[in-house]
């Protein structure tokens, strides 16, 4: 079970960061007043994969667009770095994710998406969409990202290098570990899936305790799967 999730997105460069930090009396870190995008060197859109039963992360740092093409590819990169080695005999793999953004119940291309990797991975694929306004009932929130953001603060996020080092050295007391990586992919926005594509997706919606649940499941396999795919509160 992983709960994924994008962190908030973050200008890079001399800029301030809040937050405290001990610097050596007389030194202080400069940085500028003003967060002006044309003073950035880039922009790093940290894309989160956190796995609940290991108690590990796995942030892919993208310099583009957050599109579901991203998402996905961060998925993608967490199983092939981390998750295959976790789990070598794995068939099923469940996602939790919020409603809406680059891993949106609504999103095409992050279907799309989810059908290839299925295909390449040969898991089924499960996914629980968290209602609207519950976002920080997923777990990525307080369980990841609140400690990165912890770790960093009172940093400049000078370069991409610096946010992923301060990314990676991320820990707790439970013994959360964190790897991170820079993508630089670009992904295109506005990207059409069309409808034959969604037509030959292998979703089937059912019904759970009143709930909308769907599955997705690899090409040319006959298993089932069950997924809650809650669109709504």
């Amino acid at each position: 079970m992983i709960s994924v999730d994008t962190k908030k997105k973050e200008l890079v460069g001399q800029f301030a960061n809040k937050g405290r930090e001990w610097q050596p009396e007389g030194a202080p870190t400069e940085v500028l007043v003003h967060d002006f995008i044309g003073d950035a060197v880039g922009k790093a859109i940290p894309y989160g994969v956190y796995d609940v039963g290991r108690n590990e992360g796995w942030v892919s740092v993208g310099i583009d667009h957050d599109t579901s093409a991203f998402a996905v590819a961060s998925i993608r990169s967490w199983w092939r770095s981390m998750g295959k080695r976790a789990y070598p005999d794995a068939r099923e793999l469940y996602i939790v994710a919020d409603a809406g953004g680059s891993n949106g119940y609504r999103a095409r291309l992050w279907k799309a998406e989810l059908q290839k990797f299925a295909d390449d991975s040969r898991l089924q694929l499960s996914v629980s969409h968290i209602p609207p306004g519950t976002s920080k009932w997923n777990k990525i929130e307080h369980r990841l990202f609140s400690h990165i953001s912890q770790n960093w603060r009172g940093r400049p996020l000078v370069d991409h290098q610096t946010v992923v080092s301060l990314i990676a050295n991320t820990t707790t007391a439970h013994g959360l570990k964190v790897k991170a990586r820079i993508d630089r992919r670009r992904y295109p926005t506005k990207v059409k899936v069309p409808d034959a594509v969604m037509r030959a997706l292998r979703i089937q919606p059912r019904r759970f305790h009143g709930i909308g649940t769907t599955s997705l499941l690899p090409t040319n396999t006959h298993d089932h799967a069950l997924s809650i795919f809650c669109a709504g509160p």
